[in-house]
Parts: structure tokens; C-alpha cells; sequence
């Protein structure tokens, strides 16, 4: 099966793209790609991989990625920086804490502020272990929660990144998700007892992010990925946290591309729009997609696929 094909699978397939090994795979690809273990400061192991070019030319740039909420790095995620690493990026990601294959309960998430903390130490490494990518510019790159971290991280450190991707962030948590009154005051009060209990009610996220059913079926088969209730304590922290980023929005002073579907019900292109006006930032774009859902680099139809990754190379390759 090559990359996006979207037709049907009879049986359980080894990777997103079908049954190549991936080393194979990346070979046909023009990438070399690693997978590897990082511990953070506070002893979490995660895994993490890379996709850089094969050619002998410099990478354009670096991108450092971060996934959302349930997902991992290592299905349709991959995606993303194999076709950015095709077209000359060296790109880095690592499995947040609680998912894929990095330690942690499954898609429990405490303390993001610790979180984006692992993600620091983890990009410094990368640029330790690879001092020819030193002079090159550095981009963050983050799908919804991602998306979200990406900003946490810039306003931690605001001069560290030329520039950030936000794919669909997650500034808020939409309304059309979240759970109604009085449930979220409920569940607060016994999160503090019971945090890691998997039973807040939510739509079911795959039909809510993948237009392609065929897509939704090969983003089921994803071993890794979390396809059970939220935990407690996990839902009350992207509560605090996307309240915080919906407050600083105001204070975003980086170049940005925000990357939206208008029929998004997981996170809100309204917040999206509402970033896009108040940000300090002189080089900022918005693109709101019509008719587009969540998922827009997986998800989506494969020509709406190539409308976004061309958006995000044509705004990379401009500040490179």
C-alpha cells in the first residue's frame, strides 16, 4: 500500500503505508529515519525518532513535532515528517509522556508544564548530538494538544524558535466536545481523588477528526494509539492548560502558520481566528480550510492532504 492510498485493508496492516519494512520503506523514500530512547531529567523514559534527508546537501531547516492528545509518532503521525523530510527538513519527535511507547499510564498527562519541559531537554539534545544542524533556523511543529504545547513552549522560551506550525491547536477546548455543566465541575472535584480514572464522557475522536472511512479503519489499526475514555486527571490539566493559552494569546511574538478545517469539532478555528488577531507576532498566516475536519494531514481526502502539506512547505521554504 503505498503512502494515503485509501482503499480499504483486508487484514491488520504493519505501518500506515501497508507491509514494507520501514527501513525499506524510508530507503524508496529518500530518508533515513532512527528510533531511539531519550530520558528526561525526571527519569521518564520516551521514544523518539528522527527522518532527515539522505541527500549530502544540508537540511533547509529543523523541525522539532509534537503530537496530540492519544496519538503516538510512529503510525499516520509519521506521515507528516516524512514528506517534510523528502523535501529537505531534518525532523525530531519523541512520544509524550502516557503515550506510544514512552513511559507513563496510558494517555495520563498530570503536568504538561513537565511535559513541555521533557520536550526542551529533548530538542537540546538533538542539537547537541547534531552540531552541523547548529546554524540552522528551527521550527516547532504541533498537531491540536501538540499545537497547544508549541505555544507553551514558545512563551517559555520566546527567542528559541524562528517560527511555529500549529495544525488545528487546541488554544480551547471546543464546546462541541466537551462535556456540558455540571459535569466538568464534577469530574474537577473527583479528579482529586480518583486522577487517573478513565470515565469522561466524549464523542468518539476518530469519527470526529477523519472524513475518509478508509483512513478511519487504518487509524484504528494503530497499536499504540489510546481509544479509551479520558482520564480524570488528564482532562482537568488541558482544562487549566488551554485556559492559560486562551489568556496569552495576546502574547504570542513568534512567525506562525495556524492550520484549520472550518468543520473542525474538536478544537475551535474560531480560537484560531482569535489567535490570528491578537497575536503580537508581524508574520503571522491563517488558513482556515472549508469544509475540512480535524485530521488534515491524515484524515482528509488525499488532494486536501497535498493543499495543506503544500501551505506548510511553501511557509517553511519562504523563512529558510
Amino acid at each position: 500500500m503505498e503512502e494515503n492510498q485509501t482503499k480499504s485493508p483486508q487484514q491488520p496492516l504493519l505501518h500506515y503505508w501497508g507491509n514494507t519494512p520501514e527501513q525499506e520503506y524510508y530507503n524508496l523514500q529518500g530518508i533515513k529515519s532512527t528510533k531511539s530512547f531519550f530520558t528526561s531529567p525526571r527519569g521518564l523514559k520516551l521514544f523518539t525518532r528522527s527522518w532527515v534527508p539522505s541527500t549530502p546537501t544540508p537540511p533547509h531547516g529543523v523541525i522539532f513535532m509534537i503530537h496530540g492528545y492519544g496519538n503516538d509518532i510512529s503510525w499516520t503521525f509519521q506521515a507528516t515528517p516524512i514528506h517534510l523530510a523528502k523535501n529537505g527538513f531534518a525532523c525530531f519527535a519523541l512520544d509524550l509522556e502516557g503515550h506510544g511507547q514512552s513511559q507513563g499510564l496510558k494517555a495520563y498527562v498530570p503536568n504538561l508544564d513537565l511535559v513541555i519541559d521533557d520536550c526542551l531537554c529533548f530538542f537540546n539534545f538533538v542539537m547537541t548530538q547534531n552540531l552541523e544542524f547548529q546554524d540552522l533556523p528551527k521550527f516547532l511543529f504541533g498537531e491540536s494538544m501538540g499545537g497547544a504545547i508549541c505555544l507553551l513552549i514558545h512563551l517559555k522560551r520566546p527567542k528559541e524558535f524562528k517560527g511555529g506550525i500549529l495544525i488545528a491547536p487546541m488554544c480551547k477546548i471546543s464546546d462541541k466536545v466537551k462535556p456540558k455543566w455540571p459535569i466538568p465541575q464534577f469530574l474537577t472535584i473527583v479528579a482529586r481523588f480518583a486522577p487517573t480514572l478513565a470515565i469522561v464522557p466524549t464523542a468518539d475522536l476518530m469519527e470526529k477528526s477523519v472524513k475518509v472511512e478508509e483512513k478511519r479503519v487504518i487509524g484504528g489499526m494503530n497499536p499504540n494509539r489510546y481509544f479509551g475514555k479520558p482520564r480524570l486527571g488528564t482532562v482537568v490539566e488541558l482544562l487549566r492548560v488551554t485556559d492559560y493559552v486562551s489568556s496569552k494569546l495576546c502574547d504570542v511574538d513568534f512567525p506562525f502558520l495556524v492550520l484549520h478545517g472550518s468543520a473542525d469539532v474538536v478544537t475551535d478555528p474560531e480560537v484560531s481566528r482569535e489567535l490570528y488577531k491578537l497575536a503580537k507576532s508581524s508574520d503571522k498566516t491563517l488558513k482556515i480550510y472549508d469544509g475540512m475536519m480535524h485530521s488534515l494531514l491524515f484524515g482528509e481526502t488525499d488532494e486536501n492532504v497535498e493543499i495543506v502539506r503544500a501551505d506548510i512547505l511553501a511557509w517553511l521554504n519562504d523563512r529558510c
